[in-house]
């Protein structure tokens, strides 16, 4: 179309439909709640190209009336968007939990605001169980949640290591007497100050503290480390040495100023491109290949040696991946852990069930209690060998006929009675284990777990 001929009312309604676009992917990014001012930025943005696009006259035209109604429904979707990710069960969930990190600092934090360095283990256990219940949080694959998942965790695990740090040292002992040197008393009073601003950093961390910033923050430790620096301590060396454990102290604190700028950054909280994360994958594609190869083969003898040596290598491969502190990448390896001692227990089973079809037990007659463990331990590896195929969810008709199937071999091993027969009491404990097991394993398989 000649732009010089297009009517005034289509142009207009373009350069509004350029400015909606731009906001579409603030949208898109957006990961806070309703309260947030950015959610009421958006939300003003949004309804101010509304309103700009219902005031443009149509002059009664079809095309123009078609044009601005597709436009008023673009933007409608992103205002629904907007309040959808901002309300997103999953999201309310992160901040609820966000909120029991706020009450546990809240409780606390006092001893450090007094300049002591008493860590309670109730506080650091406190953390660790908020950690893990961030992992389990699902994002559906949505940006936004991820991204909420990710600051989150972030934020409590600086938290976290402070609090490890602070435990190891309890905090920065003050090792030298006053009368040692004219300047340890100084040093001595710096030292008390970094433990409080130490204090000011969880709070701030937590979002308690809502007279401090970040900013603020580097400016005071950037303080203490200039006052140290202009301590005359030449020719004192375990004076030198205590003033530089002080400095070195101050400077870890600084690492955690920048978690909030770095939060924003896609390819912080999308670990789909973790270099960890990567690794686990390409172990776990390689897994997946062995597993079915092995679930093709009906006689186990068939086995070669080296896919047992390769399952072996696969678990020392995990076991060398860096989980950076990142839970989340902690419960991959371990998931992935799993998922290769699941099949080196599967191919043990076979193994053994095969050698005893083979061989027998002529010399010693086996206990009755024995027989019958060993007849629910087959059963087990051809119900193991149905949930390894198994790729569906827990709602599925096919996961309730598993979970029904384990759960009678369970009561059939209950049932079992030893009759005092230590072989049989062994072997059944054994079994009962192998269960639980594989009804763990598809649990897990099925709880839509992401990183």
């Amino acid at each position: 179309m000649d732009m010089g001929n297009q009517h005034a009312s289509i142009t207009a309604l373009q350069e509004i439909q350029r400015k909606v676009k731009d906001l579409e992917q603030n949208v898109a990014s957006f990961s806070g709640l309703q309260s947030d001012p950015e959610y009421k930025k958006l939300e003003k943005a949004l309804t101010k190209q509304l309103f700009e696009i219902e005031s443009i006259d149509t002059e009664g035209k079809g095309n123009i009336q078609q044009a601005r109604r597709r436009a008023i429904e673009e933007v409608e979707r992103l205002l629904k968007e907007l309040e959808k990710t901002a309300n997103h069960p999953c999201r309310l969930e992160i901040e609820q939990i966000f909120q029991e990190v706020q009450n546990l600092v809240g409780q606390q934090i006092g001893p450090l605001y007094g300049g002591r360095g008493c860590i309670t283990e109730e506080f650091e256990e406190g953390i660790q169980n908020i950690l893990m219940r961030l992992t389990q949080v699902k994002t559906e694959g949505k940006a936004s949640l991820r991204k909420a998942r990710y600051r989150t965790l972030t934020k409590v695990l600086a938290i976290q290591d402070i609090l490890e740090n602070c435990l190891k040292q309890q905090v920065l002992a003050l090792p030298l007497s006053t009368d040692a040197h004219p300047t340890i008393s100084k040093i001595n009073c710096i030292m008390c100050e970094v433990n409080k601003a130490r204090a000011n950093l969880i709070a701030l961390l937590a979002g308690v503290n809502e007279c401090e910033t970040y900013r603020h923050l580097s400016c005071v430790l950037s303080g203490f480390i200039a006052e140290l620096d202009a301590l005359d301590v030449s020719g004192h060396v375990e004076v030198r040495t205590y003033r530089k454990e002080v400095v070195e102290e101050i400077n870890s604190l600084f690492k955690y100023l920048d978690i909030e700028e770095e939060a924003h950054f896609t390819s912080a909280y999308d670990l789909a491109k973790n270099q960890s994360i990567v690794q686990i994958e390409m172990i776990r594609q390689r897994l997946a290949g062995i597993k079915a190869s092995l679930l093709e083969r009906q006689n186990v003898s068939e086995i070669h040696l080296g896919t047992k040596s390769e399952l072996q290598s696969l678990i020392a491969q995990l076991d060398e991946v860096s989980v950076e502190k990142n839970p989340c990448i902690r419960e991959a390896r371990r998931r992935a852990v799993v998922e290769v001692q699941t099949v080196i227990t599967y191919t043990d089973l076979k193994e053994a069930i095969e050698r005893r079809h083979n061989i027998g037990d002529q010399v010693n007659p086996e206990h009755p209690s024995h027989i019958a463990v060993w007849r629910v331990l087959g059963s087990l590896s051809e119900l193991q060998r149905e949930v390894m195929s198994f790729d569906g969810r827990r709602a599925d008709r096919n996961y309730m006929r598993l979970e029904e199937l384990l759960t009678k071999q369970l009561l059939a091993l209950d049932a079992i009675d030893s009759q005092g027969d230590e072989r049989s009491k062994m072997a059944r404990k054994q079994a009962v284990k192998f269960a639980n097991n594989i009804l763990s394993y598809l649990d897990m398989k099925t709880d839509e777990w992401e990183y």
